[in-house]
């Protein structure tokens, strides 16, 4: 499994905003990293920012 797909399944597994410091605890990867690839998610559309530095999927 890759991060990028780590990163969605803890978006999908909480109904509330996570920030990236969070997802990286959860994950094992450094929080840079889970910055990058939620760069990534928000360019396609796949989750928002509902607040600074909060992010939550569509």
């Amino acid at each position: 499994m890759s991060d990028r797909d780590k990163v969605l399944s803890v978006f999908k597994s909480t109904s509330k905003p996570l920030r990236p410091g969070e997802i990286a605890d959860q994950i094992g990867v450094e929080s840079k990293e889970v910055s990058k690839i939620i760069k990534k998610l928000r360019e396609e559309g796949k989750i928002f920012s509902p607040k600074r530095c909060y992010y939550a999927l569509k």
